[in-house]
């Protein structure tokens, strides 16, 4: 009874030492600059259609690219050449269908699905 006893206080010590231990965490000004990108998309509120806005810490050309699900290019757009900018994208005028957004910048790239749906009320612009 007394072994048994021992045992348990040793193994709940032993799982509360285990617990308390973290992993180190990285520091902020180790992590790669090209990491803390931003590139956002934003639903616009009244049209249909959305923002990009881009936030990189190197000066450089963005270029936001849309196509259509034959891989026809819809709007091809100099975003910047800075660093920071932001710009909405109207998209009322796209049939309704499956679309690709890709937004191409130095050391950065995304690319991302989108669907346009008619209803009713208008247009309806839903990014996955």
């Amino acid at each position: 009874m007394k072994k048994s006893i021992i045992f348990s206080a040793m193994g709940l010590l032993m799982g509360l030492c285990v617990s308390f231990t973290d992993a180190p965490k990285p520091k902020r000004h180790d992590m790669d600059l090209s990491a803390r990108a931003g590139v956002s998309i934003i639903p616009l509120r009244h049209e249909p259609g959305f923002a990009v806005m881009v936030d990189k810490q190197k000066p450089g050309n963005t270029v936001v690219i849309i196509s259509n699900q034959d891989e026809t290019i819809e709007y091809k757009d100099l975003l910047t050449k800075g660093s920071t900018a932001e710009k909405k994208y109207n998209l009322s005028k796209l049939d309704a269908g499956n679309y690709t957004l890709e937004v191409v910048t130095k050391g950065h790239d995304i690319k991302t699905n989108f669907y346009v749906y008619n209803k009713p009320q208008g247009k309806v612009i839903f990014v996955k």
